[in-house]
């Protein structure tokens, strides 16, 4: 039987998460919230079922929640919405796409969106809360921090480092064993040979 689960978030990304989620089977979404788009409007089959101060309440019905809401500029909403969710008791779980292929020897943190076409590789750890975008490549020994976005095919070599809420813009590529500060942002098509 599959666990019910609220989207926060009813935007473009939220698209992407709920072609995922149905994809991995585990979980039946049961509506959005989102903070834009009116009360009984729809994203596919989905319908907005208000705004996030119908979380707490909502918390009695379901147990899980799922960030849908992008990360590009920063990645402070994300982590506002987060917080606020979790103080209700909301758990939130990795979902990782069937095509996406993942070393049994990494670590993947809560709330993680592993996409479609991801590959990951043995003994990296990523942290909570992060998106990992279609077609991303992370290297063995690769460290991702908290609320970080490797955007779409981008390529992470071995033993990066990559600090807490960096992006990483799509078709990067970051040279091995170097290290990315906290709250960095990588435009599309970097090419990063040394620390930042």
């Amino acid at each position: 039987m599959k666990k019910k689960i609220i989207l926060i978030g009813a935007g473009g990304h939220a698209k992407s998460c709920i072609d995922i989620i149905n994809a991995e089977g585990k979980y039946e979404i049961i509506g959005l919230v989102d903070n834009k788009k009116k009360k009984g409007s729809k994203i596919f089959n989905y319908k907005v079922l208000g705004n996030d101060k119908i979380l707490k309440n909502i918390r009695s019905e379901v147990q899980f929640a799922f960030l849908a809401v992008g990360q590009i500029k920063t990645h402070e909403l994300r982590k506002k919405l987060y917080l606020k969710a979790t103080s209700f008791g909301f758990r939130f779980p990795k979902i990782i796409s069937p095509s996406s292929i993942i070393s049994p020897f990494s670590k993947i943190g809560k709330g993680c969106l592993i996409a479609h076409g991801v590959k990951i590789n043995s003994d990296t750890k990523i942290g909570i809360n992060c998106i990992i975008n279609t077609n991303a490549i992370i290297e063995h020994d690769v460290v991702v921090g908290d609320f970080c976005h490797v955007s779409t095919s981008s390529t992470v070599n071995g033993n990066v480092e990559i600090g807490n809420n960096s992006f990483i813009g799509s078709g990067s590529i970051l040279k091995n064993s170097i290290k990315i500060k906290n709250n960095t942002i990588l435009q599309m098509g970097s090419i990063v040979k040394k620390n930042i």
